[in-house]
């Protein structure tokens, strides 16, 4: 195209092909496309954004580590085109991975290239090229998981993790409407089906067509690999099965997680248990959940080791943690896998009636299962094997119907949510609410807001649900606090309710009483 073509076209068309052009160049860069894919890649956003003529020749410019300031423009110029029905977040988001998407790698060819990586530099250099092309192509949107608050609190069981997730974007009130006008959609059948990928989204579903997953084989089934879009952890990774199954743990599920950390060492895998209440969010796929992360529960110590009953190559003891943990250690696969089994097995059907635990219950002519695990695998460096059993039970009772190892009422406020993998390992993920609200309340702490008990009592307060622990914090800490005070005072009382979350959902607690019930499970499960 020529200059003078070029000064008589459209100027917001010149300006949004010149945007076009610092995108493709932005994925040649990072290697999302390879120097072939230019044209075909330029011509592809030129059609979705209806030109017909590209940017003359641009001078080279130096491009920013991220896409999102190159999207920006676009999705304000899809807006301004009419290229979106709405100009929401929920639009912009489904057009940002339809951009992206025509600037991806084809899955055959990034599944080849991953394997070439990991056959030629190992499994760790392929993951870290898997990862940074997740967030290159904006899948991992790295922008908004920056905007988490993250901080730990000391615990006589050691460090835990906090982190309140702004990563996910709030819907508005027009959104929310249309969700309610919208039919149910089922395909694909969940957010963790294969089938997500190159999905083009819908208002209650997410774009994916820069999702790219990696197949496995894990127990001579089919699974795949690929990166939560939202990380909470580092390189947190989740791993699938190819079938839309119903999770289930079995000492089936134990060999797949070592079958994972065998191909991927430098990773832990676990899984939230299967039964509701104790369970993850998603119960209705199998799944895992993986990193590159040390998380505070591999760092508690065991106090006590003994040899499995049975096995005299496997190692057992409880972790010194708020939850119930049996940790076992072995170089033997196979034996720690027949001991980990037996566990499950005995769990399955215990009830210690004095622990308030009981394997069953009956609801009508229904048989209802009440105990489970969380299990997390391990690869150590000297080459054993590490297995963390989380024991769990789902049971309600009158006074704790949202569950009896379930966080309590008194602790809703904070956190009312099911404690699944990422916290029973001792990082709690606390809903983006909390953000605003625990400014407010440190506010209080700093008088730079009026204390009154009254307004607070009113149901219709945005702190109402806070209201007797902010009552708590200012018989104890006053209202005359520093900024800085106020924020490390909140910080600490929040995650000392993490602390009481893990402690309510431990099934045997960390008294004399507890450890004893503890005991009589080892003992019956031939653990000690």
């Amino acid at each position: 195209m020529n200059k003078a073509a070029y000064a008589s076209a459209d100027d917001s068309g010149a300006k949004l092909a010149l945007h076009i052009e610092r995108l493709v160049a932005f994925a040649l860069a990072n290697e999302l496309i390879e120097p072939l894919d230019v044209d075909a890649s330029r011509n592809a956003l030129l059609d979705l954004f209806e030109l017909t003529e590209p940017a003359p020749d641009v001078h080279a410019e130096q491009l920013p580590d991220s896409p999102v300031p190159l999207l920006e423009p676009l999705l304000d110029a899809a807006a301004a085109r009419g290229l979106l029905p709405d100009d929401t977040s929920t639009r912009r988001d489904l057009f940002d991975a339809r951009i992206m998407g025509l600037l991806m790698p084809r899955p055959s060819e990034t599944n080849r290239k991953f394997r070439e990586l990991v056959q030629h530099d190992g499994a760790a250099a392929a993951t870290d090229w898997f990862y940074q092309l997740n967030i290159d192509a904006n899948y991992i949107r790295m922008d908004r998981i920056k905007r988490n608050g993250y901080w730990k609190h000391a615990t006589p069981d050691g460090e835990l993790e906090i982190t309140v997730n702004l990563s996910k974007p709030e819907l508005d009130p027009k959104e929310i409407a249309l969700l309610k006008t919208l039919p149910q959609g089922n395909y694909p059948k969940c957010l963790l089906c294969k089938e997500n990928v190159g999905y083009a989204g819908r208002p209650d579903h997410p774009a994916r067509q820069n999702l790219r997953i990696l197949p496995l084989t894990l127990q001579e089934e089919l699974w795949y690999f690929q990166y939560s879009p939202y990380v909470y952890y580092n390189e947190h990774s989740i791993v699938f099965c190819g079938r839309h199954t119903p999770m289930k743990i079995s000492p089936a599920t134990f060999a797949r997680l070592f079958d994972f950390i065998e191909q991927f060492p430098h990773y832990f895998i676990g899984s939230n248990a299967d039964l509701p209440i104790v369970g993850g969010s998603i119960l209705n796929h199998d799944h895992f959940q993986a990193g590159r992360h040390v998380f505070p529960m591999e760092k508690a110590p065991v106090n006590d080791w003994h040899t499995v009953v049975g096995e005299p190559g496997v190692a057992a003891g409880i972790v010194r943690w708020p939850m119930s943990v049996i940790r076992l250690t072995s170089p033997d696969r196979s034996a720690l896998l027949r001991a980990a089994a037996h566990i499950l097995t005995v769990w399955r059907s215990y009830s210690d009636p004095d622990a308030d635990i009981l394997a069953f219950s009956e609801k009508g002519n229904e048989h209802v299962e009440h105990n489970t695990i969380t299990p997390i695998a391990r690869m150590k460096d000297n080459g054993e094997y590490e297995l963390d059993l989380v024991l769990r039970n789902n049971r309600t009772s009158e006074r704790h119907p949202d569950g009896i190892f379930h966080p309590h009422q008194e602790l809703h406020h904070i956190k009312k949510e099911n404690v699944g993998l990422i916290e029973v390992m001792g990082l709690a993920v606390l809903p983006g609410r909390l953000q605003m609200e625990l400014g407010q309340i440190a506010g209080i702490l700093a008088g730079r807001t009026a204390y009154d008990p009254e307004a607070l009592a009113a149901q219709d307060h945005p702190l109402h649900k806070h209201a007797s622990w902010i009552a708590g914090l200012v018989d104890n800490h006053g209202t005359t606090q520093s900024e800085a005070s106020a924020e490390r005072l909140i910080k600490a009382a929040v995650g000392d309710k993490f602390y009481a979350v893990l402690q309510d959902a431990g099934v045997y607690k960390t008294d004399s009483q507890g450890r004893e019930a503890f005991h009589r499970f080892l003992k019956a499960a031939a653990v000690i």
